[in-house]
């Protein structure tokens, strides 16, 4: 829903799941509701899918994690083979589908498909059912092994197409040192949110329940404020690295005011955006 409203405000932009949590959802019903979204987007949406991590959501829908890679495995084949047009007969361990045809299909011939994740199980994942593979942390690390499961499902190594992120708020100003200040209590609030959500994980910043202060937030490394020419050579680093299309972070902390925010992103777009169009 969040997507079609944006593709309603829009015209040029890629819109694209970020990442969508495939077990919660049924693959036909996906399917539908995406080739809706890249008409009415006029052939501008991008699928991203993914595992999810929270329990609680798992226990809400019904749904065992240890289920979630087989899911997110047999919903993509589902997705594109529907995509593609053909009428589907499908068994699988979790889902079963029997002479669906989708109607309407996606405007785009080939609407892109891509896996959320950076273990070597996404990695294979992505190479032999995505389009790409949208990963968090360094992913120039993951290129050899991404490389090697692309040319073990028989696509070149040309085919490989990798999105970075990270847990990271990025902001760009030209007064860092100021707006971290006017941010971090924000940033901080999400952050140990987070920690409430993964009390279990070892995560650097969060891991254990542990709750960060604004100081922290902003030494540590949740919260990245640069200058445009700091924000040029970083990404320039990233998308050099390996076949990096895209470099993902959060912008709006939480209460942020919009107006203020709206600065930053202005910043973004006429000073480092021309960078890498």
């Amino acid at each position: 829903m969040a997507a079609a409203a944006v593709a309603a405000k829009t015209n040029r932009i890629r819109i694209t799941t970020a990442i969508a949590l495939a077990p919660f959802y049924h693959p036909v019903r996906l399917a539908e509701d995406a080739a809706v979204l890249d008409i009415i987007s006029n052939g501008r949406m991008e699928l991203g899918l993914g595992l999810g991590y929270k329990p609680d959501e798992f226990t809400g829908y019904g749904v065992s994690p240890k289920e979630r890679g087989a899911r997110l495995t047999e919903m993509l084949q589902i997705i594109r083979r529907l995509w593609d047009g053909e009428t589907l007969n499908f068994k699988g361990r979790h889902y079963t589908v029997e002479n669906a045809r989708l109607m309407p299909r996606p405007l785009q011939v080939h609407p892109t498909l891509w896996v959320g994740g950076s273990n070597p199980a996404a990695l294979k994942r992505a190479a032999l059912y995505g389009d790409g593979i949208y990963g968090g942390g360094d992913m120039a690390l993951r290129y050899p092994a991404y490389a090697r499961e692309l040319a073990a499902a028989g696509k070149p190594a040309s085919a490989a197409r990798m999105i970075q992120g990270s847990l990271t708020w990025v902001l760009v100003s030209n007064d860092p040192e100021k707006t971290a200040h006017e941010v971090a209590a924000h940033v901080t609030h999400s952050v140990n949110t987070y920690a409430q959500w993964n009390s279990a994980t070892n995560h650097p910043w969060y891991g254990g329940g542990r709750q960060v202060t604004p100081e922290e937030t902003i030494r540590n490394g949740p919260l990245k404020v640069l200058t445009p020419e700091q924000c040029v050579e970083m990404v320039g680093k990233i998308s050099t690295a390996a076949p990096i299309e895209g470099v993902y972070g959060f912008i709006p902390p939480a209460g942020y005011p919009l107006k203020k925010l709206a600065e930053h992103v202005e910043l973004f777009a006429t000073e480092v955006m021309p960078h890498f169009r």
